[in-house]
């Protein structure tokens, strides 16, 4: 992915003369210039830097992106793109940002959903941590040191290197980059029973706005609590976590149970939201809501529920606690697959033999990347089975490629507090709620007919989700839920609007940090936590 080195002063010339980048040489000119009096030896970052005179720059921007929407030709593109090889080189690249005005955006692994890693309609440099995905793992400390650029697939892979009874509770999507997850809350199959990634972070490694390298203790506590779950880009760059593994047994259990609207999908699901919130611990069990083809022609279209489950345990223990619990869901021994916690990863993240080689896991891509818009709610209450048909008369709307899937809380969720973290979905909730609608192509009338669809469900689930505020998962990003102002300072009220819906009461105690920590507000994207201004926010 990386091109021969050339020289600054060659580089800075060719960019000056470039008719594409007529607009705002200067900002780059100077820029670069500001980077090769920073690094007295430049060629030790030369080929970390890529710019679209760089036959790899396209290649580069584009190899993250995992959502492409934001992948088209009129998308704004970055003026440079940084690969660092080293937390060490991070400072100076904030510091020729600050100096010339260019925002930063941070990327891990890009599967942020607005695209804000990778987007800015203001000059920008991309600072990709592609190269920081170094894994420490201490068994007997039952600890891991993960750089940002790691996906979480990555780690996974490093814990089963090293032990077959630890784990981690983060994403089900192996391709999901540690540095985003981890600071906006991230979940997976165990949040039941050992809550979020962020609640099982103990440390981390940060650049502030000052180009200063923090710790936990050089950093403080408000800023450490900060970034487990408040979103890391609001108040630096992100380097490092070091995080608690967990203990798994030997051997667990998975089923994926498929009903459709014929075999009582919709009352099966309806009696799931008492029951999902309320299993032991080590069982999860989620469901996925589709349209699918009834029949092999196409002509007939149903709803099909598909109860998805891990159990941490065999399932001669799973299967009288499921009969006792759900008897409606009819579960039989010979829908449950027993397999290490490792291979139930390969299993959830849709691996396509069992078992499947733990290599899998490394892969940084995901097959068939498409474009796609995501809605996220929180249920307290049942949705009542005419609600849950309504959901279903939207699936049913032809050519629409949605699902919406269905999280359960309790356990563990609902045992720490909601102040413990800025994540504040805590007790309370019966189970999270989101929909997705993914297409292939990124053509814009095309978009907006997906995204049209995706804002109708939202309006209809009103009735049936959480209020004052409506919550909203912040690593689901959805800028439909309001932004910040685009070159110029946002008001404390402006923010608050989506602010409170990801964060809740939480929200004043980000803004109070990000105040002390960057109140020049240098790190700010659509939806970054603010800076309070006396003169605005009296």
């Amino acid at each position: 992915m990386k091109t021969p080195s050339i020289s600054s002063l060659t580089f800075i010339l060719l960019l000056v003369i470039s008719c594409s980048w007529a607009a705002s040489a200067d900002d780059h000119v100077d820029f670069l210039e500001c980077l090769t009096e920073q690094f007295r030896n430049y060629s030790s970052i030369s080929n970390n830097v890529y710019t679209p005179i760089n036959s790899s720059y396209t290649s580069v921007l584009e190899f993250s992106i995992q959502n492409l929407r934001f992948g088209s030709g009129s998308t704004p593109k970055p003026q440079v793109i940084i690969t660092p090889e080293h937390e060490s080189q991070i400072p100076r690249v904030i510091y020729c940002a600050e100096e010339n005005d260019m925002e930063i955006r941070t990327r891990s692994g890009g599967h942020d959903l607005e695209g804000l890693s990778y987007v800015s309609r203001v000059p920008f440099v991309i600072i990709d941590l592609i190269n920081l995905s170094e894994i420490t793992v201490d068994v007997e400390a039952k600890t891991a040191w993960v750089e940002a650029g790691a996906t979480i697939g990555s780690l996974y892979y490093k814990i089963a290197e090293k032990s077959p009874v630890l784990g981690f509770p983060s994403a089900i999507c192996p391709t999901v980059g540690v540095g985003g997850h981890f600071s906006g809350g991230g979940y997976g199959t165990m949040l039941r029973k050992y809550g979020l990634a962020a609640d099982n972070v103990i440390d981390a490694r940060i650049v502030d706005a000052k180009g200063r390298i923090l710790d936990r203790k050089s950093m403080g506590e408000d800023l450490f609590w900060a970034i487990r779950g408040g979103g890391g880009a609001s108040f630096g760059v992100i380097t490092a976590w070091k995080v608690q593994l967990v203990d798994v047994p030997e051997t667990v259990t998975v089923f994926s149970v498929f009903r459709t609207s014929e075999q009582n999908a919709t009352q099966l699901v309806h009696r799931w939201q008492n029951v999902g919130p309320n299993l032991d611990k080590d069982l999860f069990l989620a469901v996925i809501l589709r349209r699918v083809n009834s029949s092999q022609d196409g002509r007939n279209a149903t709803i099909e529920a598909n109860f998805w489950s891990l159990f941490l345990g065999g399932a001669d223990r799973l299967l009288p606690m499921m009969q006792e619990s759900f008897p409606e869901l009819g579960l039989v021994r010979e829908d449950c697959v027993e397999m290490s916690w490792i291979q139930s990863v390969l299993y959830f993240s849709g691996a396509p033999t069992t078992p499947a080689p733990l290599e899998l896991l490394l892969n940084r891509t995901q097959p068939n990347v498409g474009s796609l818009k995501v809605k996220s709610d929180y249920v307290q209450k049942p949705i009542p089975e005419l609600g849950l048909q309504g959901i279903e008369r939207l699936l049913y709307e032809p050519e629409i490629p949605a699902t919406v899937v269905m999280i359960p809380y309790g356990g563990r969720m609902s045992e720490i507090s909601e102040s413990e973290t800025p994540f504040p979905h805590r007790a309370g909730n019966l189970f999270k709620i989101y929909s997705t609608v993914i297409w292939q192509g990124n053509d814009a009338r095309d978009s907006e007919r997906y995204i049209s669809w995706s804002r109708r469900y939202y309006s209809y689930m009103a009735p049936y989700v959480s209020s004052s505020p409506r919550e909203a998962y912040l690593n689901y990003r959805d800028l439909d839920i309001g932004v910040n102002s685009v070159g110029e300072e946002t008001s404390y009220a402006q923010a608050s609007i989506w602010g409170m819906k990801y964060f809740k009461n939480n929200f004043d105690r980000l803004v109070r940090v990000k105040t002390v920590v960057d109140p020049d507000n240098f790190f700010k994207n659509e939806q970054s936590i603010p800076t309070l201004h006396s003169e605005k926010d009296d």
